[in-house]
């Protein structure tokens, strides 16, 4: 059995749920997208919010598309680039998230992104201080909001893994996954000896990123973006992570079906 712990695929549904509307998934309606990963023995999938409206649209798609064939989670977040966003906490008593996130911190971008011509930046000029003041703040929300309500939490770090590890050492046990880990040897340590888990996805196929050891792997597509090699430029979709766990595979030497058992019990052990 393999895992998507790390996908987008809420975007595919249009209000009805059955015929595509997101660009990016080009002709395939969202029930081929979730044959197609049955097919190819993909039996869970999660879908991450990026906002208070992203996360609902997530939760509603797993409320239609969850089956016995494929389990479709979704998490609750705001990610670092939708400061503008609003922050409403959902009621979770009735459809609770597996997890917070994706959350964190991206300091990639130059303070011309977070401009826009609503929201609480409208018209501002913002400082790169005041962006990473600003996401450092929204970051120790979710992870209060995690806290709270005893969740995981699915990590986005780029290019700031010192101010991370500042905010984590500031909360108690805090579990979760590096989603998307796309640094050097030295963060990798940080995070491993910090006790998470990290994303393994497309990128690791055509990239020399150091790997995780199997114990700490969980395998995520990102979908639909960041698809592996053989489809990479293609559109990203959770039957693909069947290619990236058999590179998992070849990397660590063993066997697909070592590879698949080893990364259920990974999932469990952080969401279940």
């Amino acid at each position: 059995m393999l895992i998507d712990s790390h996908s987008h695929i809420h975007g595919s549904a249009n209000p009805a749920g059955d015929q595509n509307d997101f660009d990016h998934f080009g002709s395939s309606t969202t029930k081929d997208l979730i044959n197609r990963a049955v097919d190819n023995n993909v039996t869970k999938i999660v879908t991450i919010g990026t906002s208070y409206e992203d996360s609902m649209r997530a939760r509603d798609f797993t409320l239609k598309f969850n089956s016995d064939k494929c389990q479709i989670f979704w998490t609750y977040g705001v990610h670092p680039n939708e400061l503008e966003k609003p922050r409403e906490i959902p009621d979770f008593s009735e459809h609770k998230p597996i997890a917070i996130g994706e959350v964190g911190l991206d300091y990639h971008y130059g303070p011309e992104f977070y401009v826009t011509d609503t929201g609480p930046f409208a018209g501002k000029n913002l400082t790169f201080d005041e962006i990473r003041t600003e996401q450092i703040k929204l970051l120790e929300e979710m992870l209060d909001l995690a806290t709270k309500n005893n969740l995981p939490v699915s990590f986005h770090i780029r290019e700031a893994f010192d101010d991370f590890f500042g905010v984590i050492n500031n909360f108690g046990a805090v579990r979760g996954v590096i989603h998307s880990f796309t640094d050097n040897k030295k963060n990798l340590k940080r995070v491993l000896d910090a006790g998470f888990y990290v994303g393994v996805n497309g990128i690791a196929t055509y990239s020399t990123l150091p790997l995780p050891p199997l114990d700490r792997i969980l395998t995520e597509t990102d979908a639909p973006y960041l698809a592996p090699v053989p489809h990479r430029r293609e559109i990203n979709e959770p039957s693909y992570i069947k290619n990236i766990a058999e590179w998992i595979a070849e990397q660590h030497q063993v066997s697909l079906d070592e590879v698949e058992r080893q990364i259920e019990e990974n999932f469990k052990t952080l969401f279940l």
